[in-house]
């Protein structure tokens, strides 16, 4: 570094936009940084991209020292290339804005500079007034930058995991009941088909409750054999059975001052079923072999991807433990029935990949959000994770097109000859019109839903207007009962 200025910050530029040029000429980067500096920011010069990279990474890491704004990087820097210096500064999600200068752009680099993150691709030698545009643009993108991660934090801080999404108004009072049920040491229950985030939402009652200093353990009661889910669950003592050959707490004694959670425990047996009534109302068990009564102090979460009052009913799950863990039941929304959520999702899910891959991918095509809102996603949220991800490895361009999604969401798939059963070779007599009615009476009723049976909003989503919704609606009874009596 040739004169790092950056120091003035102590010549009452504390409150400055910082700026780090970065050129290989000293006299081009002092030059540059005398302009800035009359201009009212606090600039500091490096001379090559490794040594720039270091400086940028430090003032985000010290807490006395500010991190830098903005960025002047030439894209003609020897070894590590301006470019390279940007594909770096956008993989570690440095906070900083960049504009690249060079000496002699071409329209391919200026567009893989945007597409990689920078503000803006200006020529040298550079206009004064174009900085000065460039630079205030640059600072405007940081600010909202800025504003989206604080908020992010606030979401994070209330809602316990950043990875909870959704405004859709059933995620909305998931949340609400988060706050209400997580200072407690009450027993939760959550259903929901497999895929719906049940796991995230023990999580976020866990790190927004007073045990969240202390451990989350979780166990998925499906996974395990039931001859080795006692153990599991309530540890072992040595010779208690073959292979036991040292003492093993459970996970129950593992969870203790923090949070226990059970899934799939429709899957327990009977004989687990009435083990684990016991030590939720006692608070006490003893480990497979031993004789010596453990107590325990976990807060206990169960889910369940099967309906339990079905199964209490068909008498695969003791009515005595159902009513014991139904005490705050949260019922997960399979994502087919929160569509205004997928976009939301979609983009989160995006952030987290192109991080992942050091892409610069900024969102999805019209196309793609289409086909997405459109797929009914029987695999939920962790589908839609899925399919993300694969989009965005394949991605080539700054937004995901429908041609990055796999085959069975944007409809390209080879369609399958229909295997009819004995029921559908039954021919009941009817028009064709008649036999389209209910195909097109339950798409309209899960666009109505999903739209919370706001019918201007289903009229846009399904690309019709309205009058002709209205009328579709009524030729399938599908109209509100006053409407039907006027």
């Amino acid at each position: 570094m040739t004169k790092n200025q950056s120091n003035q910050a102590g010549d009452g530029k504390a409150d400055l936009p910082r700026i780090l040029v970065v050129d290989d000429d000293p006299i081009v980067a002092e030059s540059l940084a005398d302009f800035l500096s009359r201009d009212g920011f606090a600039p500091a010069t490096c001379l090559s991209a490794p040594e720039a990279l270091a400086t940028l990474e430090k003032a985000e890491q010290e807490e006395d020292s500010s991190p830098f704004s903005l960025a002047l990087l030439d894209v003609s820097l020897p070894g590590m290339g301006g470019m390279d210096l940007l594909r770096e500064i956008s993989r570690k999600r440095l906070s900083v804005v960049c504009i690249m200068l060079t000496g002699y752009g071409t329209i391919e680099s200026a567009v893989e500079a945007l597409r990689i993150g920078a503000s803006d691709y200006l020529i040298k030698p550079v206009v004064d007034s174009e900085l000065r545009i460039s630079l205030q643009r640059a600072l405007r993108q940081r600010a909202l930058l800025q504003e989206n991660r604080t908020l992010r934090k606030q979401l994070d801080r209330r809602h316990g995991l950043e990875t909870i999404v959704g405004a859709d108004h059933r995620m909305r009072k998931i949340y609400e009941l988060i706050e209400a049920v997580a200072p407690s040491r009450t027993t939760v229950l959550m259903t929901g088909e497999s895929g719906t985030g049940k796991s995230l939402i023990a999580h976020a009652i866990h790190k927004a409750s007073p045990r969240s200093a202390r451990p989350f353990v979780e166990l998925s009661c499906g996974s395990i054999p039931e001859t080795l889910l006692e153990s599991e669950l309530f540890g072992h003592v040595k010779g208690a059975f073959t292979g036991a050959h040292a003492d093993k707490i459970g996970r129950f004694q593992a969870a203790d001052g923090g949070t226990l959670f059970l899934d799939e425990i429709n899957s327990a047996s009977p004989g687990m079923q009435l083990k684990l009534l016991r030590v939720l109302q006692e608070r006490k068990f003893e480990p497979v072999g031993s004789t010596k009564t453990v107590e325990v102090d976990a807060r206990v979460i169960l889910a369940s991807n099967q309906p339990l009052e079905q199964l209490v009913a068909d008498g695969r799950f003791r009515q005595d433990l159902y009513y014991r863990i139904n005490v705050v039941k949260i019922e997960l929304p399979p994502l087919r029935d929160r569509v205004s959520d997928i976009p939301q999702l979609a983009e989160h899910f995006l952030r987290k990949q192109a991080a992942e891959l050091g892409k610069q991918i900024v969102g999805f095509s019209p196309e793609a959000l289409e086909l997405l809102q459109r797929y009914s996603f029987p695999g939920n949220v962790r589908e839609l994770g899925n399919v993300v991800e694969r989009a965005a490895v394949l991605c080539r361009r700054a937004t995901i097109g429908a041609e990055d999604l796999p085959p069975h969401v944007s409809g390209q798939e080879p369609s399958k000859p229909l295997a009819l059963s004995k029921q559908d070779e039954e021919w009941v007599p009817m028009t064709l019109e008649e036999a389209l009615k209910e195909p097109e009476r339950q798409i309209l009723l899960r666009a109505l839903k999903a739209n919370n049976w706001n019918r201007q909003k289903t009229a846009e989503q399904l690309g019709v207007n309205r009058t002709t919704l209205y009328k579709r609606l009524k030729v399938l009874g599908l109209q509100p009962e006053d409407e039907r009596a006027a």
